[in-house]
């Protein structure tokens, strides 16, 4: 028999998993093993199916997902206190009780309680299973550098709102098979990628280049393919520059590794920005958390827009006793990254190349005649050659545009 006043002192007297009390599910347990109502079950499976009818599998998701201090500390590689890790390994066995809660047992109780009149009254019911979290919970804590911990175990992308590293719930990305030409300038991103995630020494990168030549697109799918080996991206817009080393003073304990991602990099001469980011960059990426790199992406080779105006009279800089100094340091900071990959628009052939291989891929059938002499149009009329432009006309053809 369920001992309800028991399984009530074991939920109140959760520590290390302190968070998961203020579930919604938990919470509505707690409530009704204290009032043993018709009302409080029902809260409490309603509660329950808004996600699952299996008990036993939320509470399983629960303690997995749960970032608690005891996970952070063995993530950061400290050794938590012999009384800390007694106490974790009494809460797993609690938690275990809890998912085992079945809803026949829950139903008896309840029926006791009520008269004869009511034993008819159908009540919902929810499913168990037979769970080992604490084998669960060691072999996460063995994953951690692979599959993180919280909202860093769910998703891959993330951004930052409000000062706070928020995940991208539903990312727009590419898969690497989904990107065609360029194999050379991509396979240095991998190549330098493998390095952050070996720990071998990986570089702050540039991707230079003409719009629409995929620096982003291959920076995002980059990401998505090695997210199981740990890796995951942070975007970082222009305004937010000056919380990069806040950012990684966050992420320098964490066991995965991060790229912070600034797309379309560019700067106005007094641009306080370009300040931030040329600090961060001084030195090596050993000089910042060895588990994070920056890629970034301009169409810039000079990432400091100039005007003829400010080498002249009145321009900003005639009264600079070091002009020459000044003029070099905001022309400078590209070199600062420790890889430039420069994407050029294709040549035609090139071009038709990538126009062939997506019309595979869309299960696109037309002579190449005909498909190159609609794609060469589509590009006159698009701004020039690009991966871009070529996907696009594909997918204008399949819509039947």
């Amino acid at each position: 028999m369920l001992n309800t006043t028991e399984l009530k002192m074991k939920i109140d007297s959760l520590t290390v998993f302190a968070d998961l009390k203020a579930d919604p599910v938990i919470r509505s347990l707690r409530i009704l093993l204290d009032s043993l109502t018709i009302s409080d079950y029902s809260c409490f499976v309603s509660n329950l199916y808004q996600t699952t009818d299996d008990l036993s599998g939320h509470i399983r998701d629960l303690a997995l997902e749960d970032d608690n201090f005891y996970v952070k500390s063995i993530a950061a590689g400290n050794e938590p206190d012999a009384a800390i890790t007694e106490a974790v390994k009494h809460e797993l066995q609690t938690l275990e009780e809890i998912a085992s809660v079945t809803s026949s047992d829950m139903q008896a109780i309840l029926r006791s309680n009520l008269p004869e009149c009511a034993d008819e009254l159908y009540l919902p019911s929810w499913n168990t299973r037979s769970l080992h979290l604490a084998a669960e919970f060691s072999a996460k804590l063995g994953r951690l550098g692979e599959t993180g911990y919280g909202d860093f175990a769910k998703y891959t992308f993330f951004r930052i709102v409000d000062g706070h590293i928020t995940p991208v719930t539903h990312p727009d990305y590419q898969r690497l098979d989904q990107l065609f030409g360029y194999e050379r300038e991509r396979g240095l991103i991998i190549k330098n990628t493998e390095a952050l995630l070996n720990g071998t020494g990986a570089s702050n990168m540039l991707l230079y280049g003409d719009m629409g030549t995929g620096k982003s697109s291959t920076i995002k799918a980059v990401a998505a393919a090695y997210a199981n080996r740990g890796l995951r991206i942070v975007e970082v817009k222009k305004n937010q520059l000056f919380q990069i080393p806040e950012i990684m003073d966050e992420l320098a304990s964490n066991p995965l590794k991060f790229i912070l991602f600034i797309d379309d990099l560019s700067f106005a001469g007094n641009d306080d920005n370009f300040s931030a980011l040329k600090a961060i960059l001084e030195g090596s990426i050993s000089g910042c958390s060895s588990n994070t790199a920056i890629y970034a992406t301009s169409n810039r080779r000079h990432l400091v827009r100039e005007r003829a105006s400010d080498r002249m009279a009145g321009g900003g800089f005639d009264d600079d006793l070091h002009l020459n100094d000044t003029l070099q340091e905001t022309m400078s900071l590209a070199a600062r990254f420790g890889l430039t990959i420069t994407f050029q628009k294709p040549d035609k052939d090139e071009y038709l190349s990538i126009v062939r291989s997506l019309a595979d891929e869309y299960g696109l059938i037309m002579e190449d005649e005909e498909l190159f002499r609609r794609a060469e149009a589509h590009a006159i009329r698009r701004n020039g050659r690009s991966p871009r432009t070529a996907r696009q006309f594909i997918e204008l053809l399949k819509a039947g545009i």
